[in-house]
């Protein structure tokens, strides 16, 4: 059975009336690479810089690798990483080092430093820009280089907080593997992302918060079953009738119709034949329809029914 590496424990933590995390807990296994969603103003931040000592909290237990995570567990912070949104390297050093002047904080042995140094350049793939100064780097190597500095000690735990943000495609989809490379050789990742096609393609397990709580948690799959929308079925009307969105709010299954221009996006619960009971109330009513559309639900569908919120809000 797989170790558990984070245990958060009935978290709360105030700001004076605002209750940023009101008896959060969340539990993550070895080898998982967790998603952790939320609205902005959600507590993920928070839960992130209580878990890392860096904030006070009110009440609640953190334990990593099983050991209580203070300010002085100096031996537990050597074996994580973060990786913060903000990239956080210093403009006066190179590349290279950026590189070795962070591996010497948690590493003590010059030799075993430049072992490490060298292959996390060549994870990176930043073995040509070895001299560059970071503002003549790209946002893609510039990442890149965020997360050469974040995970060049080899930690077991990683912290990734939107990796990829404002990259080209060509060094996110690099930042992704390398990210499942990471996972690979044994590390244990949380990971936060406003772009749900990373989460879905990376994470085993996914955490949503709003309001300071943990409101969800599973694999995208068991996510998806604990919401009512079983399909949404997108419509190109061709010629608009009055009241037609109200009138398919009638049929069995649908319980929203929006419109966005001459489409329609209607929302259905889980049962069968919803796409044909839709076409034949069309028909009925004379209306000539273009494009349709039917579509499973999106981890997007499900942040939006549980928080009612877009990730983005």
């Amino acid at each position: 059975m797989n170790q558990t590496v984070v245990k958060i424990d009935n978290l709360v933590k105030r700001y004076r009336e605002l209750i940023a995390l009101d008896h959060f807990n969340l539990e993550i296994k070895e080898g998982e690479i967790l998603g952790l969603l939320g609205p902005n103003g959600s507590g993920k931040t928070t839960a992130i810089n209580c878990l890392l000592a860096l904030l006070k909290y009110d009440k609640g237990d953190i334990r990593i690798f099983g050991e209580p995570m203070t300010p002085a567990s100096y031996a537990l912070k050597r074996q994580i990483g973060i990786v913060p949104q903000d990239v956080a390297v210093f403009e006066e050093l190179t590349v290279l080092e950026n590189i070795r002047y962070f591996c010497s904080l948690y590493i003590r042995e010059r030799s075993q430093r430049e072992a490490l140094v060298q292959e996390a350049l060549e994870f990176v793939e930043l073995g040509d820009y070895v001299k560059f100064y970071p503002k003549k780097l790209s946002g893609g190597l510039l990442r890149r280089l965020n997360i050469a500095c974040g995970i060049v000690h080899k930690p077991r735990l990683i912290i990734l907080d939107e990796p990829t943000v404002a990259v080209d495609p060509q060094s996110r989809n690099k930042i992704l593997q390398g990210i499942r490379d990471l996972n690979k050789q044994g590390a244990t990742i949380i990971y936060t992302s406003h772009y749900m096609d990373e989460v879905e393609q990376l994470c085993s397990r996914i955490v949503i918060m709003d309001k300071g709580l943990g409101i969800a948690e599973g694999t995208k799959e068991e996510l998806k079953m604990m919401i009512k929308t079983g399909e949404t079925v997108r419509l190109e009307i061709l010629d608009p009738a009055p009241g037609i969105a109200e009138g398919l709010k009638t049929l069995e299954n649908v319980y929203a119709v929006t419109r966005e221009d001459n489409m329609l996006n209607i929302r259905c619960r889980k049962g069968g034949h919803n796409l044909i009971s839709i076409m034949e109330y069309m028909k009925a009513n004379g209306v000539t329809c273009g494009r349709v559309l039917s579509e499973l639900p999106t981890l997007n569908d499900v942040f939006l029914e549980m928080t009612g919120k877009e990730l983005r809000d």
